[in-house]
């Protein structure tokens, strides 16, 4: 979870008065956050958030601004703020976006500020603010990352391009030296930690003014020149880039309004993009993009257990710095510009009960007693380990979530049949796995020099596309089984498959040869309960693997596998 260094001063400034550590700790629990710790000497609270869903309190001045309202302020109102029906006027300061970014890093957003000089407290918090929204939010810069420069001497349009890795030079935050964006991700610091997510593109992303003064390679480093924000600094220019607008957006909008807070005035700046984007090929910048969220009180009613009344629920709301407007028994919030952490109804609720005080509310206890136990379903998942461990056989536990290269190619499999995420933390992880086969054979092609003969299986869980699920998906308990040795058959496996259907009281199974390029041609199975031919009769594969499937996985002894449908064996398998 974020920890946050939180500057005394500054919160006393921006809150008006100070509080103790006394008076500080509840107000927290509003914020889903604790204080860890308090250097009077440094004059810095630790402050950790307990909810990853607020990048907007990650900062002393958003932090501030929660409370603030929470005490009795009214929520803050921002007119530099544009929406799809009202562009604010950028007077200029234009972003001109490159054609090639769609396919690299397809999305910018900025603006520019003016006021007081920068004194080294406000600039150490920017710098917090900017790593924490692009380490922690922005996945360690993969999905935003966020440069400051000094706004002085910028000349607009700022143009958003992509180069060769040898055809750009500039001189790097850090560095007295032009070189070249391939030398720079070789040779300074944050090429090395951060060129990752650059070096798999043709070309890439660079930020320069219109008079070719660079600003930055971003998500890598800023330049030496108008990267290097310094205490007295009174103009900035703040941009982010990424992968996924609405959060790009909703970063932005949390920097600005952090610095208009602090007193800077806010100007808007233009992005215009060559290419379609989910709000348009222009974008003034700050930018609204949040829908309202409506919530029926009855319901909330319900939920929370207790009557609320529709000024108090009102109130609620606006203490905690939200909009809200109340109408026939239904109330419709607009989220703040900073805050998009609104998905349903319930979120609506959930602020009305903490904007009254989770204290408020009178402990009730159980009314229904029930004893905890196991499904009949966990307790055959139970057995079938028990059968495999008695039989000889290691259980090794893995991850649900794989790689689609070791699902699919590395399995002699298309690449069509796992569903993939939509936002992968890495390619490690990117699919929901329909096989535990795959991590078998990693965990053999680990082991070779261990004593053979080797007999692993996995139970765990697993995932394939359904029509007839409302979330097109289903979940089911799988079996995994392998067997690696020099003798390793269809017919060894065979009798250890035998062998678990008779301990799990399987009444009968038959194998019906199949075609499943993971396996042999000839010396493959289909495994089948009951007595029908049914099409969900078929809860299982059987057979050697393919040679090209152990070459693929670098293992060079024989083996073969099992697979099997737990949940469809319960259903179809057991004895009456």
């Amino acid at each position: 979870m974020p920890t946050i260094d939180v500057r005394t001063a500054l919160l006393d400034q921006l809150l008006g008065r100070s509080l103790h550590d006394e008076e500080l700790e509840p107000l927290l629990s509003s914020a889903k956050a604790e204080l860890e710790g308090h250097d009077e000497r440094a004059g810095i609270r630790r402050v950790e958030l307990k909810d990853t869903n607020r990048p907007d309190l990650w900062s002393t001045v958003g932090l501030a601004r929660h409370l603030r309202t929470y005490l009795g302020a009214d929520p803050p109102r921002y007119d530099f703020v544009s929406s799809a029906g009202d562009a604010k006027d950028a007077a200029g300061r234009l972003i001109e976006v490159d054609a090639s970014l769609e396919e690299l890093r397809p999305y910018i957003a900025g603006f520019a500020l003016s006021g007081p000089a920068l004194s080294e407290p406000q600039l150490l918090e920017i710098i917090q603010s900017q790593e924490k929204l692009s380490e922690n939010f922005g996945q360690r810069r993969r999905a935003i990352a966020v440069g400051v420069y000094r706004a002085a001497t910028i000349r607009y349009p700022v143009h958003y391009r992509a180069y060769l890795p040898a055809e750009r030079r500039f001189v790097a935050l850090g560095s007295d030296s032009e070189q070249t964006l391939d030398r720079i991700l070789e040779e300074h610091p944050k090429g090395r930690e951060f060129g990752h997510l650059v070096k798999p593109l043709d070309r890439y992303p660079f930020l320069e003014d219109d008079t070719g003064n660079a600003l930055s390679m971003p998500p890598v480093i800023n330049s030496d020149d108008l990267g290097s924000v310094q205490v007295g600094d009174s103009e900035l220019f703040v941009e982010f880039t990424g992968l996924y607008l609405d959060q790009l957006l909703l970063a932005a909008n949390i920097a600005a309004c952090d610095l208009a807070d602090c007193g800077y005035t806010i100007h808007p700046v233009l992005v215009r993009y060559p290419y379609d984007t989910p709000h348009g090929r222009e974008i003034v910048c700050p930018f609204r993009f949040q829908v309202s969220v409506e919530a029926p009180l009855a319901d909330a009613r319900r939920l929370l257990g207790e009557e609320v009344a529709d000024d108090e629920a009102f109130a609620c709301l606006r203490r905690m710095g939200l909009e809200a407007e109340i109408d026939a028994g239904t109330v419709r919030v607009q989220p703040p510009v900073f805050r998009n952490d609104f998905l349903h109804a319930v979120d609506v609720v959930e602020e009305i009960a903490v904007g009254r005080g989770l204290d408020s509310f009178a402990p009730e206890l159980p009314r229904d007693f029930t004893v905890g136990r196991l499904t009949p379903e966990t307790l055959f998942t139970r057995q079938v380990r028990e059968a495999l461990i008695g039989l000889g056989y290691q259980e090794m536990v893995f991850y649900y979530l794989a790689g689609l290269d070791d699902l699919t190619r590395r399995m002699n499999r298309p690449a069509g049949g796992p569903i993939t995420l939509e936002n992968p933390m890495s390619e490690s992880y990117s699919v929901l796995r329909d096989s535990n086969l795959p991590y078998l054979l990693g965990a053999e092609s680990a082991s070779q020099n261990a004593t053979y003969p080797h007999l692993l299986f996995e139970v765990g869980k697993a995932v394939e596309r359904s029509a007839a699920d409302a979330t097109g998906t289903r979940t089911y308990d799988i079996l995994g089984m392998l067997y690696a040795d020099s003798t390793a058959g269809f017919n060894g496996i065979g009798a250890h498959l035998s062998a678990l259907l008779y301990y799990l009281g399987v009444g009968e199974h038959t194998l019906q040869e199949t075609d499943d390029s993971r396996f042999l041609p000839g010396r493959a199975a289909q495994i089948r309960v009951g007595a029908d031919e049914a099409a969900d009769a078929v809860v299982g594969v059987i057979g050697e693997l393919h040679p090209q499937v152990l070459e693929n996985w670098g293992i060079q002894m024989p083996c073969a596998a099992v697979e099997i449908d737990l949940s469809r064996l319960w259903d179809e398998g057991r004895s009456p």
